[in-house]
């Protein structure tokens, strides 16, 4: 399912764009775009701890210099290619048309390899624009085939470690991505070796991955990903820049340019800007009218301005066309907010419904349904296991997020304050973060960091969520004066 950002919403159906409102779809988050039990009582030492933050640095070279710091400068691309400014048909409808074309020629010639490429990448592409996991059986089949046929098919190898992300199975698509590597330089092994390292947690080197992934080629695909990295670094001016050049250099599909115009318009959410991202979205629809992702974006700019009504619309528009589950998530927020607990409930019931269907697919889901039970669900300490399993498998900010607020609905706030801590280690900026550290602070009695860390996450958007955002604000304005704030030390327990 996915980081509920490119995530931090990442980013995991089929690709859930960044969203304060964790994704629980972000296990597609692969490829296009950046796109995502047993534990100990102490966390012990990750590539979390011990990443300084602010280490994106986003400098300004001339033309000559080589490229230096992460994704500090990003060459300019031969050539960019023009959106298509045709209608989008219904969801899926033309890659089926491209896959049965392809389904087709290979009727006629089953050795034709590159046709058999391009059908288990047309699968991939289909679970994408219809969250229907089944589809990943259906590009495994046509990988394996060519691998059975050629084992040293490197672009196999790159298909199936991208089915490896979307199925959240990162230290499988990265032992695939290397084994790749030795044998081609492609821009696509670097994606999704860069990708795999970044919800492995491993940023040093994801930031490096990537740095070589947009040297080889800037694209769209490239641009999207020193995007992202900026953003989990706080870098959030030159997220948004890389953002608006991965627009500009265009994709091979309208699907692939609105997402990444959808994504630039949830950076502009972020930074607080409703009127760019609501553009940004408006522009999205012009291009691809009915595109679910730019009706939730608009729908997060109507919660944001307290249009609630409009914004359950909106996103009920976008479930009916395509229930991802990111977009359910957000209606049953949305309708909780307005004060109705009977759609919201139904909206949540559906979730679990289609998490079923993923994890029956394949897909590790763990970080956000996590998450997600922590914060609609019953039983804390269920959460609490399934969030100490995606931390251990995937030690990276959105698990420790998860982590830290499941641990602090079931009361276990001196582990919590540790994980809350390890979230914003690399400096992300997404509200949620810093909204359950500042709640987990509150609960330990330390009222300095509570008011630093709420004030953190109103800062840019205030409305940041029609349900937390409300909640961040109220316990803010809870805490006494900041003179007699009094703090205590990280990891202690309220007494």
């Amino acid at each position: 399912m996915r980081d509920v950002r490119r995530s931090r919403s990442q980013g995991l159906g089929i690709i859930a764009p960044p969203r304060s409102i964790r994704a629980v779809t972000g296990a597609l988050m692969a490829t296009i775009v950046v796109i995502g039990c047993g534990g100990v009582a102490t966390p012990t030492p990750s590539p979390l701890a011990t990443t300084t933050p602010g280490t994106i640095a986003v400098a300004v070279a001339t033309p000559s210099a080589a490229p230096t710091a992460v994704i500090g400068v990003i060459p300019t691309p031969s050539g960019t290619a023009e959106p298509s400014g045709s209608p989008v048909p219904p969801p899926g409808a033309e890659t089926e048309t491209l896959i049965a074309g392809y389904v087709a020629t290979l009727q006629a010639d089953p050795n034709d390899h590159d046709t058999k490429l391009l059908l288990g990448l047309a699968w991939y592409q289909l679970a994408r624009e219809t969250a229907d996991p089944t589809d990943y059986k259906k590009a495994d089949q046509a990988f394996d085939e060519l691998l059975a046929a050629d084992p040293q098919n490197a672009e196999a190898m790159i298909g199936e470690a991208t089915i490896d992300l979307a199925r959240h199975d990162f230290g499988g698509a990265l032992a695939l991505g290397n084994q790749a590597l030795a044998l081609t330089q492609v821009s696509r092994v670097y994606g999704v070796i860069g990708d795999a390292e970044t919800e492995l947690g491993m940023y040093d080197q994801a930031v490096q991955t990537v740095q070589t992934m947009v040297n080889v080629r800037p694209d769209l695909s490239s641009y999207s990903r020193v995007s992202y990295q900026r953003e989990l670094h706080g870098e959030l001016d030159g997220a948004i820049s890389a953002m608006e050049s991965a627009v500009e250099a265009g994709g091979p599909t309208t699907e692939n340019v609105e997402y990444v115009r959808v994504l630039l318009g949830n950076l502009w959410f972020l930074k607080g800007d409703l009127d760019m991202a609501e553009a940004s979205y408006d522009a999205s629809l012009a291009h691809a009218p009915d595109y679910v992702f730019a009706l939730a974006g608009l729908a997060r700019v109507k919660a944001a301005r307290g249009d609630l009504a409009g914004a359950i619309t909106l996103y009920q528009q976008a479930a009916d066309r395509v229930p991802f589950p990111e977009f359910l998530i957000a209606l049953g927020e949305t309708q909780e907010a307005a004060g109705d607990m009977t759609d919201a409930q139904s909206s949540y019931d559906y979730v679990r419904a289609i998490d079923a269907l993923f994890k029956a697919n394949g897909v590790n889901t763990d970080i956000d349904i996590a998450l997600f039970e922590s914060e609609h669900g019953n039983d804390p300490a269920s959460s609490v296991a399934l969030a100490r399993q995606a931390y251990a498998a995937t030690p990276n900010v959105r698990a420790a997020d998860a982590l830290a607020w499941s641990l602090y609905k079931d009361g276990q706030f001196a582990e919590a304050r540790q994980y809350a801590e390890l979230s914003l280690a690399i400096g992300s900026l997404d509200p949620m973060y810093h909204f359950h550290a500042g709640m987990i602070a509150l609960a330990q009695g330390d009222t300095a960091q509570a008011r630093t860390w709420l004030t953190e996450a109103l800062a840019m958007n205030p409305n940041f969520s029609p349900l937390y955002a409300p909640q961040a604000q109220a316990a803010l304005d809870s805490l006494p004066p900041a003179a007699s704030a009094s703090p205590m030390p990280s990891g202690s327990a309220a007494p």
